[in-house]
């Protein structure tokens, strides 16, 4: 569609008209953001709410589907797992003489290390965080200023993407060799080689088991046993094929607590967290919300930093 204007503008008188009309576009813009910022501000607040230490907290069934491997619960106050009773039975994890499990239970004993779930709190102050880029940007500075909001705009999308990824799970949290629960979180404490780690994945609780053996005894034959073999194959294999892998760490090393260790058997429990879920469905749509912002502001003033919605 042409436009033009009557009487005819000369070619400066039109550019001056446009720029006129864009620089009142653009005002108009940068007020209406100050109604859209109490509305991101009302649902960050909703997400530390849903995060915040309220008694009595969240209980989360840890049990196993298909089995009697897991089968227990754990209570998450915050950011912090504060009570839980989980029974295992295990094939590479026998119980003490006279119990048909093993019975792993939260320390209550004063002074006892906490289990804190380090994805949560990292969340929780992304959010703080993004709470205080709303307050700076509706308190501090000229909210009329193109540059300042969108310089805003852009760290509250940065806070509040790695606060979604971060509830999402990441490579790092999953690393159990670095993030086993400390012995002494339980009473009484773990049995030896057992690797005990509680991660957040797709905003549920994943519980990772795993009983570990020193690759020094792995790789230590005996005299009496029968996967010996000069040839590199095994009686064992010889006469019944290869055996297929238990898990998806079979025959991998780690180093754990500074040991070199080798997975025997591993378990994975997942149990969903309503609040979690809540707070990563309203991250998902506070991102969404910053980023219409920042793409309409670029419009507007012709940049181009290839986010879009």
């Amino acid at each position: 569609m042409a436009t033009w204007a009557y009487p005819p503008l000369s070619a400066d008188k039109l550019k001056a008209e446009e720029e006129d009309s864009l620089a009142r576009e653009l005002e108009w813009l940068l007020t209406s953001f100050q109604e859209l910022l109490a509305s991101l501000r009302e649902g960050l607040e909703e997400c530390a709410e849903l995060l915040a230490p309220k008694e009595p907290g969240s209980t989360l069934v840890l049990s196993s589907v298909r089995s009697e491997s897991v089968k227990g619960f754990v209570t998450r106050v915050g950011t912090r797992i504060v009570k839980g009773d989980i029974q295992l039975r295990l094939s590479s994890l026998p119980p003490t003489r006279g119990a048909n499990a093993t019975r792993l239970t939260f320390s209550n004993i004063p002074g006892a290390p906490e289990l804190v779930l380090d994805q949560l709190a990292t969340v929780r102050n992304l959010v703080n965080q993004s709470l205080d880029v709303v307050d700076v940007s509706t308190w501090t500075g000229n909210p009329l200023n193109a540059s300042f909001i969108s310089g805003q705009l852009h760290l509250l999308h940065e806070h509040i993407s790695e606060a979604r990824t971060t509830l999402k799970g990441t490579t790092e949290s999953l690393q159990w060799w670095e993030n086993s629960a400390d012995d002494n979180v339980f009473d009484p404490a773990l049995p030896p080689y057992l690797s005990f780690q509680l991660a957040i994945t797709e905003a549920a609780l994943v519980l990772n088991l795993r009983t570990l053996e020193p690759t020094a005894v792995a790789q230590a034959p005996t005299a009496f046993a029968t996967d010996i073999s000069l040839t590199g194959l095994s009686l064992r294999d010889r006469i019944f094929g290869s055996r297929l892998p238990t898990h998806d760490e079979s025959g991998e090393t780690f180093t754990w607590r500074g040991e070199e260790v080798k997975v025997k058997e591993k378990i994975r429990v997942e149990s969903q967290d309503p609040s979690l879920i809540a707070v990563m469905a309203k991250l998902s749509a506070l991102e969404h919300e910053v980023l219409k912002c920042i793409s309409s502001l670029n419009i507007l003033t012709g940049e181009d930093d290839g986010e879009s919605v």
